[in-house]
């Protein structure tokens, strides 16, 4: 996450004077359909489940809240901005 971070200020930094806002979305463990497909060890997608403090992997859609309110309106003065969804999924 903390690569993020500095991604969206920096960027954010570089293109506020064009009017162009730069933020990021950094999601913890997602639940998608490519964990069993991808190839991982089965033991790593059980696990998978723990890695968060709620006890449970996100869903695909639990993270489109975020996308959206940085797309909205009531975004239009956020900038350089990085939102963790993680779960309470441990960051630096």
């Amino acid at each position: 996450m903390a690569a993020m971070n500095s991604m969206s200020k920096g960027l954010s930094t570089q293109l506020a004077p064009r009017g162009i806002r730069v933020n990021a979305v950094a999601p913890g463990p997602v639940w998608t359909l490519l964990q069993p497909a991808g190839g991982q060890p089965t033991e790593g997608v059980m696990e998978f489940d723990t890695k968060s403090f709620l006890g449970r992997a996100g869903q695909p859609v639990e993270m489109a809240g975020a996308y959206v309110f940085l797309a909205s309106e009531e975004a239009s003065f956020v900038s350089g901005e990085t939102i963790g969804a993680t779960g309470g999924f441990p960051t630096p």
